[in-house]
């Protein structure tokens, strides 16, 4: 696994789910965590329990202004950033297109796409000054594949996973590691909010058809050391059993 002893992540959507778990592992790991979310209370419930190492930012990842101030921030406390994971997100409202409001439509867009803009916006030119740095996307299967009801969440997706891309493009000659990691249905709060919809096949799935959070954690840890180099750039699937082998969850 990797060795992130010293090193700083900042996670955005930390207060549950992939970032939470993310958040914890860092920091057993030895890394310094920055746990971001709009959730201020609970972040500050994490980051304390998680200890000294931690430190919450409430921040808006629709905001420009909020992940640049995060990102100076984390830098302040902890004298650098090595790693962002660009994990916040949302799926409501669940909708389908010709009865979709226009406003939370676009809502989802700036959370989902603007979001991980945001973040790469605030990160790179440190992370490009100091000469090395790991941008990770939190993908989806839906950046790839319609599914009905989900035209917000599988858009802005499929416009982060591009623009993961380009960021590996623009970055890698110059020390930056970019890739993306789709970790198919997790046993999360979304999935929860999927399930009340109703609306399309994978709201049918059982609670014990998701991998638990802990999963697509370990799979980000992996993705900080030298063994994912040879996947710069691209975006891995959990739900490749050769992955999961790799990263020792089976």
């Amino acid at each position: 696994m990797s060795d992130v002893t010293g090193k700083t992540v900042l996670i955005t959507g930390a207060s549950r789910g992939i970032g939470e778990a993310t958040a914890r592992l860092f920091a057993r790991e030895g890394a310094n965590v920055v746990l971001t979310a709009r959730s201020e209370a609970v972040i500050d419930e994490i980051a304390l329990d998680i200890g000294e190492n931690a430190m919450s930012i409430a921040c808006d990842v629709s905001k420009y202004g909020d992940m640049r101030d995060a990102v100076e921030h984390a830098i302040g406390r902890f004298g650098s950033l090595d790693i962002l994971i660009g994990n916040a997100g949302v799926i409501e409202p669940v909708a389908m297109l010709a009865e979709s409001d226009p406003e939370a439509w676009g809502d989802a867009i700036d959370i989902n796409l603007k979001g991980v803009y945001h973040g790469m916006r605030a990160a790179m030119p440190h992370m490009l000054k100091q000469g090395h740095g790991t941008i990770i996307t939190i993908s989806s299967g839906a950046a790839h594949n319609a599914l009905e009801g989900w035209s917000h969440y599988c858009a802005s997706k499929a416009g982060a996973a591009m623009m993961t891309k380009a960021a590996h493009v623009e970055g890698a000659a110059k020390g930056l590691r970019v890739m993306g990691l789709s970790p198919g249905t997790v046993a999360t709060q979304m999935q929860r909010e999927i399930k009340a919809s109703g609306v399309n096949p994978v709201s049918e799935m059982n609670w014990e058809d998701h991998i638990p959070a802990e999963w697509p954690a370990r799979t980000l840890l992996w993705m900080c050391s030298a063994a994912a180099d040879p996947f710069l750039g691209q975006e891995l699937a959990l739900r490749d059993e050769g992955l999961r082998k790799t990263v020792g969850l089976i």
